[in-house]
């Protein structure tokens, strides 16, 4: 029997608010761990990703992320709140590397908790199925799809798919069976909607001055569990995936996004999304660590 300690960190909060943003638990000592246990302490733990730091050779830290039933090569909230935890433990200032599955990821603070990652380049790959049966699988009318849907990667392929409106992301009720039909590269069923957010919707996350530089978007990202279909209250891979988009639609770069995610899943949820000039893309929000414990097994 031994004892190991844990981190309790919510990433993409809204305005600092620690009970917002997406829930992440990190494992400070993952050496610690055979695989077959840091799965089955990610089930215990059920949250959407749980992060194990290890040591590395060519980096801060090396990563490993998995979520209740599979590890991930690379994800957002996890590689954010993961550098929190690696700069309080020591292995890191404010600039620093993590080894992830996906490859090494550069992430950097700005203060105590604002904190962004540099995405791997981007990768995309068009759509098989027609607009009309997306629109369908996510519950919606042909009309609500505003653009071109595309499968987008910097080291997890979704399906990124613009609409109309924020109405019509609100609306979107993704149907199970119908989901289970769009398959990643990977063998993941997942769906990103996004569109333009009302001015006035307050998310209380930018600096002041900072939201009139950039777009507002409100986004939703659905995946399945079993026969259901659940929703992420902040996708940073998403995210990261978004701004492959913007570059493959041929979007005037640099381009600058404030992202509200969550408010359906009742945890509220500020993103930051940046595209420069040399196609690079960045993805960062506010990250709070809620507390710590231990576990013995």
């Amino acid at each position: 029997m031994a004892t190991h300690s844990y981190r309790l960190i919510n990433v993409f909060t809204r305005g600092r608010e620690a009970l917002s943003g997406n829930p992440l638990c990190v494992f400070e000592n993952g050496a610690a761990f055979d695989d077959p246990t840091m799965q089955a302490l990610a089930r215990q733990f059920n949250l959407s990703e749980t992060t194990f730091i290890l040591p590395s050779s060519h980096a801060n830290a090396r990563v490993r992320i998995f979520t209740p039933y599979y590890e991930m090569p690379f994800a957002g909230h996890p590689t954010l709140g993961t550098a929190h935890a690696c700069r309080a433990l020591g292995l890191g200032r404010n600039e620093l590397t993590l080894e992830m599955k996906a490859g090494v990821i550069r992430v950097t603070a700005e203060g105590a908790d604002r904190w962004t990652l540099q995405a791997n380049p981007p990768r995309w790959r068009e759509l098989a199925e027609p607009a009309e049966e997306v629109a369908a699988m996510l519950g919606l009318e042909p009309p609500d799809i505003g653009g071109r849907p595309l499968w987008g990667s910097t080291g997890s392929e979704q399906l990124i798919v613009p609409l109309t409106s924020a109405e019509a992301v609100r609306r979107a009720r993704p149907l199970p069976d119908a989901l289970q039909r769009l398959k990643s590269e990977n063998e993941a069923n997942t769906a990103y909607v996004f569109a333009p957010r009302d001015a006035a919707h307050p998310t209380g996350g930018a600096p002041a001055g900072a939201a009139l530089q950039r777009e507002l978007l409100i986004s939703r990202f659905f995946f399945p569990q079993g026969p259901a279909v659940l929703e992420d209250p902040a996708t940073g891979s998403a995210t990261a995936n978004l701004g492959g988009w913007c570059i493959a639609l041929g979007r005037t770069l640099p381009c600058r996004f404030e992202i509200a995610q969550g408010e359906q899943a009742a945890r509220p949820s500020t993103l930051y999304l940046d595209v420069d000039a040399d196609r690079r893309v960045f993805v960062g929000g506010d990250v709070v660590e809620l507390g710590r414990g231990t576990i013995t097994i």
